[in-house]
């Protein structure tokens, strides 16, 4: 099973299924979003809108544990997510698609792990699966690599943290897709996420930044998202054998 969880602007991509099943799972943290089952390419797929259906949880107060336990609950092994972002890189501009292969996290406040009573350190050297990044850029016109740079919102970034970002070599800034991408590692599931760019990020931009934007492109490259999905999940292959899925061997430190 294929889980595909849907950010700013994407809470429903199920127009080309024939019978979609709606459930909402109890998880220790809370119940999930409602989540679409539906059949794609013959393969069987998980939709959750990361905000919930409404926009109801803003980046800090999404209860990412309760969406990835979810996922894994119902036998999701492979997780597309989407994620609406800022370019740090002029050379990057709204409504493009990039794929990021690794990310800095600057998030403050919200549950970072599964394991808050057991000693679990899962590497992170590759934090995004190469399998599904390859069916992705394989996929569509997407830029190929990217450093993600997270932070803990709902505000937007100063000048100064942007030059900062810049000069750490991030590529995007976004308020999502992180704890998403340690979490499911933790559950030793493959992640990789799609990125569109909606906006420059502050002091690049030469224009107030708004949410209106961000809405406005999701708006317009939605049925662009939809078909790279669409046509990435033909190029997926099988989990097995990938790393992702042993994530937790040489991870936990043994009980003395």
């Amino acid at each position: 099973m294929i889980g595909i969880i849907g950010g700013t602007g994407v809470y429903e991509i199920t127009d080309q299924a024939q019978e979609v099943e709606k459930k909402v799972l109890e998880t220790p943290y809370g119940d999930s979003p409602e989540i679409s089952l539906f059949e794609l390419h013959n393969r069987e797929i998980a939709f959750i809108p990361r905000h919930a259906e409404g926009h109801d949880y803003p980046p800090h107060m999404v209860n990412y544990r309760a969406n990835i336990w979810a996922l894994k609950k119902m036998g999701v092994k492979q997780i597309i997510a989407t994620n609406a972002v800022g370019s740090l890189q002029t050379s990057i501009g709204p409504g493009d698609f990039v794929i990021p292969h690794d990310f800095l996290d600057f998030t403050k406040l919200r549950p970072g792990t599964f394991y808050d009573q057991r000693t679990v350190h899962v590497d992170m050297t590759n934090p995004y699966c190469d399998k599904i990044r390859n069916a992705l850029v394989s996929a569509g016109e997407v830029v190929d690599q990217g450093v993600y740079v997270c932070t803990e919102g709902p505000r937007f970034e100063t000048a100064a943290e942007i030059k900062m970002f810049q000069m750490l070599g991030g590529t995007l800034v976004g308020m999502t897709g992180i704890p998403e991408a340690v979490l499911a590692r933790e559950l030793e599931m493959c992640y990789a996420s799609i990125c569109l760019v909606s906006n420059y990020a502050a002091s690049i931009s030469p224009d107030k930044l708004t949410i209106d934007e961000v809405f406005e492109i999701m708006e317009k490259r939605k049925h662009d998202l939809v078909t790279l999905i669409n046509h990435a999940i033909e190029f997926m292959p099988p989990e097995d054998g990938c790393p992702c899925q042993k994530a937790l061997e040489g991870a936990e430190v043994d009980e003395v």
